[in-house]
């Protein structure tokens, strides 16, 4: 098997981590958080690019680009694009990539449900940061099982 390529989009608000609301999201900052996803592509062994956006327009057109370059999975915090971000649903639906949701706190609980989960392969939330090194792996998973859907 080659080696895995995912991409991993952070959506709005996000780069403002370590700032905003500590009392939900922590005090770990953007960067610190891309520097333990990049150590666990490294440790794992897959090529791992990080993407952030405020613009549900940019996402969908970096979706598309993904494709082009070979990109077998995508996980994402969509953030506030999970309430209704039908267009990256279209997106989503469209490419042959698989999709992990991920989010750091309990989403139900805090009564945000996510209309993409419906078009996800798995969600996980409410691990705090460990969300996203859970959700990298079970996309490490999705792609050893069925590489496609």
């Amino acid at each position: 098997m080659t080696t895995p390529s995912i991409l991993l989009i952070q959506g709005p608000n996000l780069s403002y981590l370590g700032k905003r609301q500590p009392e939900i999201y922590g005090t770990t900052t953007a960067a610190q958080l891309d520097d333990i996803c990049r150590a666990h592509a490294q440790s794992r062994g897959y090529k791992l690019d990080i993407f952030y956006t405020h613009s549900e327009s940019a996402a969908i057109e970096r979706i598309y680009a993904a494709e082009g370059e070979g990109v077998q999975g995508i996980v994402m915090n969509p953030a506030s694009f999970s309430r209704n971000g039908y267009a990256i649903a279209s997106c989503l639906r469209a490419v042959p990539m698989r999709y992990v949701e991920v989010h750091i706190s309990n989403i139900e609980a805090r009564g945000f449900p996510s209309m993409l989960a419906a078009v996800a392969d798995g969600v996980v939330y409410g691990f705090g940061l460990r969300s996203y090194t859970i959700g990298l792996d079970a996309m490490l998973g999705l792609l050893e099982d069925k590489p496609t859907p």
